[in-house]
């Protein structure tokens, strides 16, 4: 399993996995997507290459996040495949997808952010929990 869908009364909480840290930050980008659109019909038909350094995972993973829903917003893109590498300040990650397609993709929430608020690493269990607005 990727991720799950947390109960949250508003936005969307997910809970991701992964068994290293880039597989958590991997599944919570997957998970970002699939709160917007159904990810399994996104093409990987091109790439987005991103490289960012923070001072820690947990402002690595919203900077990450946030500039996919950047992306989503300015370009019209949406990713079904990621494969990133990070040590938790420093990460370079491939995001694969398509421009959105009003035909083919189903348009589901709008995500207007990544928050901090509820943002926690469990490496015991490895998953991350992340809350987006929408």
């Amino acid at each position: 399993m990727r991720y799950r869908l947390l109960e949250h009364t508003a936005d969307a909480m997910v809970e991701a996995y992964g068994n290293t840290l880039g597989e958590r930050f991997a599944n919570a980008a997957y998970a970002l997507f699939d709160q917007m659109t159904d990810v399994t019909k996104v093409s990987p038909t091109g790439e987005v290459k991103l490289e960012l350094e923070a001072d820690g995972r947990e402002q690595l993973l919203v900077d990450f996040l946030q500039e996919l829903l950047f992306l989503h917003d300015v370009e019209n893109l949406v990713f079904g495949e990621f494969s990133v590498d990070t040590d938790g300040t420093k990460l370079v990650a491939i995001a694969r997808g398509e421009n959105f397609d009003e035909e083919k993709d189903t348009k589901r929430s709008v995500v207007k952010g990544v928050t901090y608020h509820r943002l926690e690493f469990d490496d015991s269990r490895k998953a991350v929990t992340v809350l987006f607005d929408v």
